[in-house]
């Protein structure tokens, strides 16, 4: 008996073979899509959007500089009022955190068709500062769509800092 006995259709084309390498990206759209169609009867954002969408859109990216005498944490918060974001200092760590509602506005501007949303969401991030902040001193201020944070160094701290001289071995 030969294999061609067991395919029930019989032709005389060669049987097209697929690589694994061809296989599995087919396997995972299809996986995706599974999760998508499922999560999307819900009326529930699917995986891969989130996914397809950078981490720093839904949490955004802090930058820490220091020099002698301060830290300064600066975040990218654009359309979000001073209202809307809170900046907390418990201990040693700083807590940045936003949450706004949903505004959505109908019919107006002129257009019987008019509609508007906006988004809504929080955000929350914090870090753990490794000096010790003088705490009376800390500010923050909001300016075109950046969160700036200062936090001074005590000066117990600015006197611990020492340069040591580098010297060739």
């Amino acid at each position: 008996m030969s294999i061609r006995d067991l395919v029930p259709w019989r032709s005389d084309k060669p049987v097209e073979v697929r690589r694994l390498e061809d296989a599995l990206p087919a396997f995972h759209r299809a996986f995706d899509s599974l999760f998508d169609e499922f999560f999307r009867s819900f009326d529930l954002a699917p995986f891969g959007r989130f996914f397809d969408v950078p981490w720093a859109v839904a949490s955004p990216g802090l930058e820490v500089n220091e020099t002698d005498t301060a830290y300064t944490v600066s975040t990218e918060v654009p359309g979000w009022d001073e209202k809307d974001i809170e900046v907390l200092l418990n201990g040693d760590v700083l807590t940045i955190r936003g949450s706004r509602e949903e505004e959505s506005k109908e019919g107006e501007k002129g257009s019987a068709g008019f509609r508007a949303q906006r988004s809504t969401g929080s955000f929350q991030r914090s870090i753990r500062l490794p000096a010790e902040i003088d705490r009376d001193q800390v500010s923050a201020t909001c300016s075109r769509g950046v969160l700036t944070v200062t936090l001074p160094k005590t000066e117990q701290a600015r006197r611990q800092t020492r340069k040591i001289e580098v010297k060739a071995a």
